[in-house]
């Protein structure tokens, strides 16, 4: 349905701006600034831009506190995605986005133009996409509703993935009740390219050209932004019309040609930026505030694929594959050129001013003639002050698990959803096209070769909300430890980080107080592991009815293989290798795998987390991988040591004999900082001079496939093909 526009005084006493999340203050504070009654259309563009998601009013105080840079970040937080030195000339290019509120309501095109966008960040900055991960969390399976939701979303990222022809290497997919409403559905994309050809989106000089290239403007996900900045309700029906449609084969023109221009033209391309968030608006906006100019755009001239667009329709439409380019006047053709011989949309739309005034122009009439500032460094910021909530400040009491048939809740823990196997799910991706890739999914990270180089990069994507509901500092720690875990596992270096912040409504003071807490934890443990911050999103109000889910940021993390050959399989090799413990483990159970599987739920106080011991545990296991004295390693997290001994049996038909003194139930404590670790009998003396202490002989691998752990008071004996059993048919019979 077409928006019918209103006259400033039918705004200002039929307040429209309320469905579009703006307040009564957030009106006034507009009114004021410009010192007359806003109209509609101006209305309409501080709705989105005022938006949590494109002004972070909310989020912002606790956002500046990340640490951002180190001697190899080249480009941090602030543009499309962030930029890493890596080394032989080359950059790797990163960032994450969330697509919750449209997977919620349409997941098919919620997951896929999710895809889509990350992917636009990363080319806009000039890089190639080589590789793209995902982070996603669902309520239980024994819901006929989450199960479509699954299905959905998974056929979403294949299908725009595959067809674009970008691997899926690597993810995670979590389960549990709280996310029954309000999926999370996080993307990441990861590129290659010159360090010394980064392009920023950017609209300077007075005159130059403002091309806007790709896909027509339709009326699919129009404000966008503003649904994403709001809770859901029962009461009321799903915005679908929020929901942008994607199309992967535009997508792919639209990359070759850009990038073609920001290397072919680079000399004459003076900005460019996805229109992602907000569209046309965030685009212009953004591009015009950072260069410190203006902007006068004719919306007469933007192609549309819809008659009698309105300008609120035309500059907050969110469809897809669109971008925004700067280019030098005089230029103007040749850059065009490129797009309209791979048949896409390519248009002069307006030019850049002196001063720094926004000003459309619809039928020769000026629809919106604001500071380029009101719609940027003039959206409101809130201080929040958080309040702990009830469950930290009096927690319950430890759970302490009493197994009565270790073996049984062994085979159990491997069937629980977030620890059984998701091939059923990722093989419905392309993790091969461009035979880049080295790991798959299904290893502790995924693994693509840097073309032109000696060198990899490693990729992981991590959460665990269950950890943060218990203590959100500490939790937020541990997820930053998990994924740089995941990384040094494969034989990489972390280099950084990429962020999705999905929490509830921040102006509650509980939920802000977990968004601030966590920022804490994250902070902490970024800085122990010097993997800076470049890049990210924030994604609050997840929640329905006042119901929120867990605090749940996800960390999507990068890391450097030197030399390919320190690349490192995460199973077992040959028989007879010696497997080590690296790490201390303790009675840690709150907040487990275990503890949900057995009460239902989490409660407790979460266990100690020594950042410490975390860094200097991963620094020696990477100085042995690097020596050449690791056949095989895999970290420890979700279910603990037995979980992860029978990941490390799966694959090559052999077992492994145990000998590990604790009581049985600590086989599925989640004690955080440990690794297995198989090493050749003839190189052991070398592997426990690098790690010292740290790692503790407690068995071998063998030639029959069986796992035998002899606990304290215990004896565990499996054949492994029992363990993958129950590993691999979980999904696929709950799915049914």
């Amino acid at each position: 349905m077409p928006v019918v526009e209103l006259a400033p005084e039918e705004v200002a006493a039929r307040k429209p701006y309320l469905d579009w999340g703006l307040t009564e203050e957030e009106y006034q504070r507009l009114a004021d600034k410009l010192g007359r009654l806003p109209n509609f259309t101006e209305v309409g563009l501080a709705s989105g831009m005022w938006s949590e998601h494109c002004a972070y009013k909310y989020s912002k105080p606790i956002l500046k506190q990340f640490w951002t840079h180190n001697d190899r970040v080249l480009m941090g937080p602030g543009e499309g995605a962030g930029v890493i030195d890596i080394g032989e000339g080359k950059a790797v290019v990163f960032k994450a986005e969330s697509h919750n509120h449209p997977s919620a309501v349409e997941p098919y095109e919620g997951a896929a133009t999710g895809v889509g966008g990350i992917i636009r960040d990363i080319f806009s900055i000039g890089a190639e996409p080589v590789a793209l991960l995902d982070s996603l969390s669902f309520g239980e399976l024994d819901d006929a509703h989450v199960r479509h939701l699954v299905d959905r979303v998974v056929a979403g990222i294949g299908g725009y993935g595959n067809a674009i022809g970008i691997p899926t290497i690597g993810g995670e997919t979590n389960f549990d009740a709280t996310y029954a409403k309000n999926p999370l559905v996080n993307a990441m994309c990861v590129g290659v390219m010159d360090r010394d050809a980064i392009q920023r989106g950017r609209a300077a000089g007075a005159g130059n050209a403002i091309i806007y290239v790709g896909a027509k403007t339709g009326r699919d996900g129009i404000n966008g932004a503003s649904f994403a900045s709001a809770e859901f309700s029962d009461a009321a029906d799903a915005d679908r019309a929020a929901v942008q449609v994607g199309d992967p084969f535009m997508e792919k023109l639209l990359t070759d040609a850009c990038l073609d221009v920001s290397r072919a033209h680079r000399d004459v391309l003076v900005g460019i930026q996805d229109m992602g968030a907000a569209g046309l608006v965030s685009s212009s906006v953004e591009m015009a505030d950072k260069a410190g100019a203006g902007m006068l755009l004719d919306l007469d001239l933007v192609p549309q694929r819809e008659p009698g667009m309105t300008p609120y329709e035309i500059m907050l439409s969110e469809s897809q594959e669109r971008m925004l380019l700067c280019v030098q006047a005089g230029a103007e053709q040749e850059v065009m050129d490129v797009f309209t011989q791979s048949g896409l949309d390519a248009v002069v739309i307006g030019r850049v001013t002196d001063g720094q005034q926004y000003q459309l122009v619809q039928d020769g009439k000026l629809v919106c003639d604001v500071p380029v500032s009101l719609l940027t460094d003039d959206a409101p910021v809130y201080h929040q002050v958080g309040i702990r909530p009830e469950r930290l400040a009096h927690p319950a009491a430890d759970f302490e698990p009493v197994l009565d048939n270790p073996e049984a809740t062994w085979l159990d823990m491997m069937a629980q959803p977030t620890i059984a196997s998701k091939r059923s799910l990722f093989q419905r991706y392309d993790s091969q096209v461009k035979t880049n890739t080295v790991v798959l999914p299904g290893a502790d990270a995924g693994v693509i070769r840097v073309r032109g180089t000696h060198r990899a990069l490693a990729v992981t994507t991590d959460s665990n909300g269950r950890y943060l509901y218990l203590d959100p500092e500490r939790g937020g720690a541990m997820v930053v430890a998990e994924a740089a875990r995941n990384l040094v596992a494969t034989g990489a270096e972390p280099l950084g980080v990429t962020d999705c912040l999905n929490y509830g409504d921040p102006t509650n003071p509980e939920h802000f107080y977990e968004l601030s807490a966590s920022a804490r934890g994250i902070v902490a443990a970024t800085k122990a592991l010097n993997t800076p911050v470049i890049s990210g999103n924030v994604s609050l109000y997840n929640e329905t009815d006042g119901a929120a889910i867990y605090p749940t940021p996800m960390i999507g993390m990068v890391g450097l293989v030197t030399d390919l050959d320190d690349i490192t399989p995460n199973t077992f090799q040959q028989p007879n290798d010696r497997l080590y413990l690296v790490g201390q483990t303790g009675a840690d159970f709150n907040g487990t795998e275990l503890q949900k599987m057995v009460t239902g739920g989490v409660s407790g106080r979460l266990f100690d987390f020594d950042l410490d011991a975390e860094q200097h545990n991963q620094q020696a296991l990477l100085n042995a991988i690097r020596a050449g004295l690791v056949t095989a390693a895999h970290d420890l997290s979700i279910g603990g040591f037995a979980v992860g001994l029978a990941e490390m049996a799966f694959g090559r038909g052999l077992g492994a004999s145990v000998s590990y003194d604790v009581p049985a139930t600590w086989l599925f404590a989640e004690t955080q900082s440990r690794f297995l670790v198989t090493v050749a009998s003839n190189r052991a003396a070398e592997f426990e001079a690098v790690m010292g202490s740290r790692a503790q002989l407690i068995g071998h691998t063998t030639a029959v496939a069986r796992l035998v752990v002899d606990a304290h008071g215990a004896t565990l004996d499996l054949p492994v093909a029992r363990l993958q059993q129950s590993y691999e048919e979980a999904i696929p019979c709950l799915m049914q």
